[in-house]
Parts: C-alpha cells; structure tokens; sequence
C-alpha cells in the first residue's frame, strides 16, 4: 500500500482540561508545541509565552497525551502524562511505532487553567548512532544492510534491526560500494526497497530528518516508487529508504552519512515500525 497520508498540519481540538473553573486569570495559552521524536520516547517544546506574559500569575504546565488514529486523523481520549516549570518535557515508556497526540496547557498561581496548545502528533522509532559499513570490494560480509529483518511473527523486535548483512545477499535492504574515485555509493537490493536523497543540503543531526519525502505519482494522491539506483552517500547529508514490509505496507528508514572513508564510511539509521507510516523524525515542516 504506497499512499499515505499527508502529515497533520491543521489544529486538532484536544477535549482534556481546557474549561477554566478555578478562579483568577488563566495564563496565556501556549502558543506553539514542537517534538522530536525518539526511541520509545517524545520530546516536547514548546514557547515559554504562557510564563513570560505574566510571571507572578504562572505556576505550572500540564502535558497531556492521547492515542491517535493516524488513517483518520484522530485523538484521544486524553490523559495527563505530568506537569513542569520548563517549557519542555519528555514522554518516556512509549511502544515504537505507535502514534501518539499531544497538547500543552498551562496554570496559574490560583489554579485557574487555560485551554490547550496546537496538538501535535508523533511516532517513537527505534534508531541507532555510528553504524559501520564497509564497501563490498573491501570486505564483503559487512557491506549490506537491512533495516528490519522480520523473523516471520510480522512483529518488529530489537534483534531484528539494524542487521549488517553480506552485501552479496539478495535479501538486504542495500549495499555499499565504491567507484575508481574512492565515492561511495547505496545500492538498493530487494523488491520493494528504493532510496531517495532526503535534501540536497547537509543535516545536522539525523533528527533533522522528519518525513519520507512523497514523489509525485501517476494518480493523485498516491507517491511514486523511490529509485533502485545507486545514489551517492556524502557526509552530512540525509536519505530515506522505502522498504517492503511483506503485508502490502511500506515501512521507512532514515539515514545520515556521518562519515565517509577510504574503505568504510560509518552512519546513524532509524526506522519506523508503524507501517506506511510517513514520520522518521520530527520537527515536521
């Protein structure tokens, strides 16, 4: 199933704690809330404007969160995850690959509360830093790579990510090599895994890479096959690969070129394990 749908960018009514029933002015509401999206895990920012419009009048933060129904765009029900003085929180023991709401609101000295920031929406995925590969020509058994390899239960566990593979196998995601230059290349391997250059400008931190880019289809509404040919890995910059994950879903992984030397470069990868689900990272533009 190649279609996904576009990234939430309208408001979503969080229906949680927005009434103001205590007495006195509530703080001003926060006015933005932003995420990073991590290995079990959600970090949450957000404008301290709610404490900097009337600093006598603050007391704390609340940070809610709710399930989300990505297909329909849909949150809730709302729980309270914490509160905080900082206008920044994380959201640990979260599953990978399960899509998660949030909203912020914030309270005064008297307990009087406002209503809630824009609801943003994200998706924890496992990753991991400084991954070595070598080019095939110089050592063949750890020049593949396959970001999932599914043990057959179709459920994604840790032993199973991140696989360094020969890069002669026919069942990895794709191998490295390397042209009479010393240039480095991705070469896609299995049916259904292509590779796409996530920007032409160098990241700065695999977290800069947010969602798999969508290329224009043959029918509107639908994305087009990421490309099976070798692109060039360059230190710094960013790339995502589509790969099949046998139950007609594509699942998409991240990569970031770190470096890249004579017979090795080394990257960072996350993946995301909810199937056909477009977020990486966030920061979602």
């Amino acid at each position: 199933m190649r279609g996904f749908r576009a990234p939430v960018l309208f408001l979503l009514v969080a229906a949680c704690s927005s009434d103001h029933t205590a007495p006195g002015d509530a703080p001003d509401v926060p006015a933005t809330l932003t995420s990073t999206t991590l290995d079990q895990a959600i970090a949450l920012t957000w404008l301290d404007n709610s404490y900097t419009a009337d600093p006598t009048n603050f007391q704390n933060y609340r940070v809610f969160s709710s399930s989300y129904d990505l297909d329909n765009a849909v949150c809730g029900p709302w729980g309270l995850e914490g509160t905080t003085v900082a206008p920044e929180f994380i959201v640990g023991a979260l599953e990978n690959g399960v899509p998660r709401c949030f909203a912020v609101s914030a309270v005064s000295v008297t307990g009087a509360e406002s209503a809630q920031s824009p609801v943003r929406s994200d998706t924890p995925r496992p990753d991991a830093r400084n991954v070595v590969v070598y080019a095939v020509d110089v050592q063949a058994d750890s020049s593949g790579f396959r970001f999932w390899d599914d043990d057959g239960d179709g459920q994604v566990e840790d032993g199973e990510l991140g696989r360094i593979r020969d890069g002669a196998a026919t069942d990895i995601d794709f191998f490295v090599d390397r042209d009479g230059s010393g240039s480095f290349f991705f070469n896609p391997v299995r049916s259904g895994t292509g590779v796409e250059l996530y920007s032409s400008l160098p990241v700065e931190d695999l977290t800069s890479v947010d969602l798999a880019p969508c290329l224009t289809g043959a029918t509107p509404g639908q994305c087009a096959s990421y490309t099976t040919s070798p692109l060039e890995a360059s230190p710094g910059l960013g790339y995502v690969f589509e790969t099949d994950g046998g139950d007609g879903f594509i699942r998409y992984g991240a990569v970031r070129v770190t470096h890249v030397g004579r017979t090795f470069l080394i990257l960072d990868w996350a993946f995301q394990t909810d199937r056909g689900n477009p977020e990486l990272l966030v920061q979602r533009r």
